[in-house]
């Protein structure tokens, strides 16, 4: 964890089905001052339940998982009593994907291929937000 002690960090779930570039992605986002990977699961079911159990305030998913899709998931977290800010963070890129994963919810949409920074700029100003103002930050929809 990278925030202060007198900040609460931002908590960030990842699901992603392939090790490696979960691996990556924890190491990127982990770097960002105020931001705690909290937890990290491959399926949506695992995903749900980890969720929960760590009071995540953000949550990445792919749109491909073991199982499962980052939609089934998205529909999940819509329907949840316990508000997390979701983006979507895939290699499935097209305007039909990114609509899909929007309308079912998520906040944010990146290409992992040529987003990746972006993606990483938004977590921490999301991070940035959490700090100051508390989790009722979202900022603007990337669309």
């Amino acid at each position: 964890m990278n925030s202060s002690p007198s900040q609460q960090a931002l908590r960030v779930f990842l699901v992603e089905d392939m090790i490696p570039i979960r691996q990556r992605m924890a190491a990127r986002f982990g770097a960002i001052d105020g931001v705690e990977i909290v937890g990290e699961a491959e399926e949506p079911a695992a995903a749900l339940a980890g969720i929960d159990a760590t009071g995540a305030d953000v949550v990445v998913v792919d749109f491909r998982l073991t199982g499962g899709t980052g939609m089934e998931l998205l529909h999940s977290l819509a329907h949840s009593t316990s508000p997390v800010i979701t983006i979507v963070l895939t290699n499935h890129s097209s305007a039909g994907f990114r609509q899909a994963c929007l309308a079912a919810g998520a906040q944010y949409f990146f290409d992992k291929t040529s987003e990746f920074d972006l993606a990483c700029e938004t977590i921490k100003r999301i991070a940035h937000g959490h700090s100051a103002r508390g989790l009722n930050y979202t900022g603007a929809h990337h669309v």
